[in-house]
């Protein structure tokens, strides 16, 4: 085998891009599909983590990585964290079916072939700038403002959701021995 055949074997990542959007964008559909049908909610949560996960492979493969790591770290971090507590907590039974009614599931299927539909006439519609990689001075001044101008708020939102798990467990336990 010569270097030629074997440079010429090899992938890229340019190559295998398509796929791995492919593979996300699957995984990511397939998973908030799954969300919808469940009945279980400790599976429904499970299955938003992976259409999170999937979000943030996106993000990845379109080279917005600080999207992705936010992606990753707030909204699946933080969201199944709180899901899963709150669930845990306050739930008399975590393992609870849920049964949608006829209407409903009739109203959410036209709900969601109006939404898929808007989507895809924007998506059709609007023309595309060039791929662009956000450079790196971009997101150390987003970092900068973020805990300099905007110190007070990002705090005031970590302290609220503090307030929130303790409230959850205060009412939780509460109820435990109620």
């Amino acid at each position: 085998m010569t270097l030629a055949t074997v440079e010429a074997a090899r992938l890229s990542i340019k190559d295998i891009e398509p796929l791995l959007f492919f593979a996300f964008a699957g995984l990511t559909c397939v998973s908030a599909w799954a969300v919808v049908v469940s009945s279980n909610i400790v599976r429904m949560s499970v299955y938003l983590l992976l259409t999170l996960g999937g979000a943030a492979g996106l993000y990845f493969v379109l080279s917005a990585e600080f999207l992705a790591a936010v992606q990753l770290i707030v909204y699946a971090g933080g969201t199944m964290i709180l899901i899963v507590f709150g669930v845990m907590l306050t739930s008399k039974n975590p393992f609870a079916q849920l049964a949608a009614k006829t209407w409903e599931v009739v109203a959410g299927g036209f709900i969601g072939v109006a939404i898929a539909a808007i989507l895809i006439l924007a998506l059709v519609n609007t023309p595309l700038p060039p791929r662009q990689i956000v450079p790196a001075a971009d997101v150390q001044h987003l970092g900068r403002s973020l805990l300099t101008d905007f110190l007070v708020p990002f705090e005031v939102a970590a302290v609220l959701l503090l307030l929130v798990m303790i409230g959850a467990a205060y009412m939780a336990r509460r109820r435990v021995r109620g």
